[in-house]
């Protein structure tokens, strides 16, 4: 176990929760980097450990209980103490409120709010006896208004912004930062190259959000003093209108 102990990535993308769990370990921390496959971390663990970081996959279902359960006692039992919870997990589903289903809408509401509440909880049950850690929230444009057809993602990232807040204002007083971050602006991954070639093309002119830039304020975030502590973050490229 490195000196740092443990942060736990929930949603280790190719993108950004890969570059924040890349950005941990080169800092010292054992990196538990998770998806509902495990397999898709493959190529994440192998970079991290080739640049002489520790990394270990696992697979979790985190709308389920009592998987989230599970992941965070193996954690804490069996590898160290999380001291950072990045919950990272993406839910954006653009749809008309008219074709919209019951179905997808609940779903999208678990994936991007239920599921961090069962991550935040548990993290911070196993916090609140050491009187420290962090917890940060990935949002959104969503998570301040909603957009045209993006009732559901709204919803769902207005609700974890709400959660966020609110454990910020009960955990802070116990030694735990809760910060929420707002992400606004298209991400530099193969999704917007391949669907959207003339935003992409700005990414030379810094018109794109660079992973590694993100990475780095979240550690930013997590070294802050007690008597600076960030609450909300807002991150765009300077080409954003908002």
């Amino acid at each position: 176990m490195l000196n740092n102990g443990v942060a736990l990535i929930i949603g280790a993308g190719d993108a950004t929760g890969g570059a924040i769990a890349k950005k941990f370990a080169r800092e010292g921390f054992t990196t538990c980097c998770v998806r509902r496959n495990s397999e898709k971390l493959a190529s994440l663990v192998e970079e991290i450990e080739a640049d002489g970081g520790k990394a270990i996959a696992f697979g979790c279902d985190a709308r389920k209980e009592d998987q989230v359960s599970q992941l965070i006692e193996t954690i804490e039992n069996e590898i160290g103490p999380i001291e950072v919870l990045v919950f990272n997990i993406g839910a954006n589903v653009p749809s008309s409120i008219f074709d919209e289903t019951p179905r997808k809408y609940f779903k999208i509401w678990e994936m991007g709010c239920f599921t961090g509440f069962l991550c935040g909880r548990e993290v911070a049950l196993r916090m609140r006896p050491r009187e420290r850690g962090t917890i940060i929230f990935t949002g959104a444009t969503a998570s301040l208004r909603g957009a045209k057809n993006f009732a559901s993602f709204s919803g769902s990232k207005n609700a974890l912004r709400a959660l966020a807040q609110s454990m910020a204002r009960e955990l802070a007083p116990l030694g735990i930062h809760v910060a929420h971050t707002v992400i606004d602006g298209a991400i530099d991954t193969d999704f917007i190259k391949t669907n959207f070639p003339e935003r992409y093309a700005m990414k030379d002119q810094g018109g794109i959000l660079n992973p590694d830039h993100i990475a780095d304020n979240y550690w930013h975030i997590h070294n802050q003093p007690k008597d600076s502590w960030t609450f909300e973050l807002d991150l765009r490229p300077w080409t954003e209108k908002w």
